[in-house]
């Protein structure tokens, strides 16, 4: 019996060493998991970090950007030799137009940005100007156009050039049917070339001539009446003005110029004389609008506007004038503004105190 006793414990004791063994060995791998998980993943993360700096290195080589080159001289070439120039030397050209003074220079560059001879990279822009040619290169037909809308044109036509390719040399005048300042005949004619500046010569009309003004009787006549008088008549009114006396009616035409005849020519001067009163009268200031102008050798549309103090503006006359000296009565509101326009352009303006 006790024979039996120490075989139990001797096998219980066989099974315990077995389960420590067992635990022993579990242990065991699993410590050798971890260790060999740590060197598992450091090799993991010093494969991905060489993988990213051979990465960047290759990059680094690609972007390294193109070499630089020398900006050609491409300035007088013809547009065509300017490409293959730029296109030898990698550049890309930007291409704006431009009109020339010289003519037969359409199609050849004028102008570049970079200069000549400067260091940029391949693949660059260089800015190139090219020639549209110039803006006109044969004399017009200018028979029949208005002189004075001619004069305009041509300055704004050449406005910005040193050297404008057609100079408007003094017309002459000389009386014709057609309208004043009509174009009647040019020199050179049309399509004479243009191979350098000239000077055109016309002949322009100053108008009817041959038509007469009836000489109208003005005595009496109050500054309204005076200005219609001067809107519709072709005579040049000369106006002055004295202090009414002596019974005579403030605001009228006291005294004008007398002629030997019933007629005189077309836009004759004719001097007239008028009584203003001493200060305002009727809610009025009487005055003489005068002003200094280029003499025309026709006449040219002209027109007097006030703008009251209240911001309310009307024309006062519309009419037709030489030039030089301009006289003209008015009768407006005090602090009134007037403005004198010669063909559309603000030439004076006063205010009446």
């Amino acid at each position: 019996m006790e024979n039996n006793i120490v075989d139990k414990i001797k096998s219980t004791g066989d099974k315990i060493k077995d389960v420590k063994v067992e635990r022993v060995s579990v242990s065991s791998y699993f410590e050798a998991l971890q260790s060999n998980g740590k060197t598992f993943i450091a090799t993991v993360i010093a494969a991905v970090v060489v993988m990213i700096f051979f990465a960047m290195v290759v990059f680094f080589l690609h972007v390294r950007g193109p070499e630089e080159v020398m900006v050609p001289e491409v300035r007088g070439k013809e547009l065509t030799d300017a490409l293959l120039e730029m296109q030898k030397k990698e550049l890309y050209p930007k291409i704006t137009m431009r009109y020339s003074e010289i003519p037969g220079d359409k199609g050849t560059i004028l102008d570049q940005n970079p200069s000549a001879g400067s260091i940029v990279k391949g693949y660059s822009r260089v800015s190139l100007v090219v020639s549209r040619g110039v803006i006109i290169d044969h004399v017009e037909n200018y028979i029949g156009q208005n002189y004075d809308e001619l004069k305009m044109n041509l300055q704004t036509l050449f406005a910005g050039t040193t050297t404008p390719l057609i100079v408007l040399a003094q017309p002459e005048y000389k009386p014709d049917i057609s309208a004043a300042g009509t174009i009647l005949e040019q020199d050179p004619p049309e399509g004479t070339d243009i191979s350098e500046p000239v000077t055109l010569t016309l002949v322009v009309s100053r108008g009817p001539s041959f038509e007469n003004t009836r000489v109208p009787r003005l005595i009496g006549t109050s500054v309204n009446d005076m200005l219609q008088t001067v809107a519709r008549s072709r005579i040049v009114f000369d106006f002055t003005a004295r202090t009414a006396s002596n019974g005579e009616k403030p605001g009228t035409v006291i005294a004008q110029q007398q002629f030997d005849g019933d007629f005189i020519p077309n836009y004759s001067h004719m001097a007239v004389e008028m009584a203003f009163p001493a200060g305002e009268f009727e809610d009025d200031v009487y005055g003489i609008f005068s002003a200094e102008l280029t003499e025309y050798p026709y006449p040219v549309p002209m027109r007097l506007d006030a703008s009251t103090s209240d911001g309310n503006t009307y024309t006062l006359v519309n009419f037709m004038h030489t030039g030089a000296s301009l006289t003209l009565p008015y009768a407006v509101p005090k602090e009134t503004t007037l403005t004198l326009y010669v063909v559309d352009k603000e030439q004076k303006k006063i205010i009446v105190h």
